[in-house]
């Protein structure tokens, strides 16, 4: 299973996948869509999210064991996903944060989001001497990202970690470089958390960064906090996870230190979703919800029937995302991503109802 692969072997499997999809869109992009390809019919494109790429990877694989259909997905971050869904160079995209205006303006035809699952941003951190003991608060976090809070014996880090030796260790922070849905989600909460930060750098896929070095993706991130004493980033869970790296406990909006666990996950993201599924739940109101956390969300446009799209491609990619939204969910526990509530379930479905080919309903 991938939760078990070793970080070189995902980095790998990223590489493998990525060069895939680009051979396909770039060797068959002419007939792919084409109503005369039955072949290339049989392969469809996604690109985006590295956050959700663990689940994607094993939930494709499980549905080509199944039905025999080709999922190429590229892990190029929420950015690069959304281009070339916008450029209509892949059957879908996957963003981690909704569409924004210029996005949705860019896109020219509306598109849908499709929320697959949620899961968790961690702050991981490279500290010899300290595993998983480490305490955050959103002050602390917002400081160490300003690069106000340099030394890891900081007092205010000193005063939520009682007992715990903390290290005169210069702070090494690392972030993402590409256009991301999971920088997003942390910039989005902290906004929510600093009003500084807010200020000074906003939220967003990409932002000026005040300190750090820069990695591509989750494992790029992840990579830099292995391999720098000191160094702390945001990664998705799973990463984390798999790559047994420590990571810390943050204090939520109830003043509860919250571990990342799909659990505390689930409780952050039970709330009602609107119609179109575009929501936050960064920050969350539960006194059991981790507060970094967020949904993912597959892109497709509304109407499938453009480039010369055929509609059995449009009904294979209909059908795709159904399973993942029904019996692909239960390979996200396993992978420490939190499955769809029922009441997401029933709004993903009804969005995924709405797609059309020449204006008529795709699913039944």
């Amino acid at each position: 299973m991938i939760n078990k692969f070793p970080f070189k072997t995902l980095l790998a499997s990223g590489a493998l996948m990525l060069a895939l999809g680009m051979t396909a869109c770039n060797g068959g992009a002419g007939k792919s869509g084409g109503n005369d390809s039955t072949s290339d019919d049989n392969t469809l494109l996604g690109a985006g999210s590295t956050f959700v790429f663990p689940l994607f990877s094993k939930q494709f694989d499980e549905y080509n064991k199944q039905t025999g259909l080709k999922v190429n997905y590229q892990s190029i971050g929420s950015g690069g996903g959304i281009l070339q869904l916008t450029n209509k160079t892949v059957d879908f995209g996957d963003s981690d944060a909704p569409l924004n205006d210029e996005q949705t303006t860019k896109m020219g035809a509306p598109a849908l989001h499709i929320p697959m699952c949620s899961g968790a941003v961690v702050l991981s951190y490279n500290l010899p001497d300290v595993k998983d003991t480490l305490k955050l608060t959103p002050a602390i976090i917002s400081d160490l990202f300003l690069g106000k809070i340099t030394k890891w014996n900081d007092k205010a880090i000193a005063a939520v970690n009682p007992g715990v030796k903390l290290p005169d260790m210069a702070v090494a922070i690392a972030h993402r470089t590409d256009g991301s849905g999971t920088t997003n989600i942390f910039t989005t909460y902290l906004t929510q958390v600093s009003p500084e930060w807010t200020t000074k750098v906003g939220k967003g896929s990409s932002v000026n960064w005040p300190v750090g070095l820069g990695g591509k993706g989750n494992a790029g991130v992840a990579g830099l906090v292995q391999q720098t004493p000191g160094a702390i980033g945001y990664v998705e869970l799973a990463y984390a996870i798999q790559n047994k790296m420590a990571f810390a406990k943050l204090q939520n909006k109830a003043g509860n230190f919250i571990t990342p666990t799909v659990a505390s996950t689930s409780a952050a993201g039970n709330i009602p979703l609107p119609a179109d599924a575009k929501v936050s739940i960064s920050n969350t109101d539960a006194a059991d919800g981790y507060p970094l956390a967020s949904f993912t969300w597959a892109l497709i446009y509304k109407e499938q029937n453009y480039n010369n799209r055929s509609a059995d491609r449009a009904t294979k990619l209909l059908k795709l995302l159904w399973w993942n939204i029904h019996d692909g969910q239960k390979f996200a526990d396993s992978l420490n991503y939190a499955p769809l509530p029922p009441a997401a379930v029933t709004v993903a479905e009804n969005i995924l109802k709405s797609a059309t080919y020449n204006g008529k309903a795709i699913l039944p």
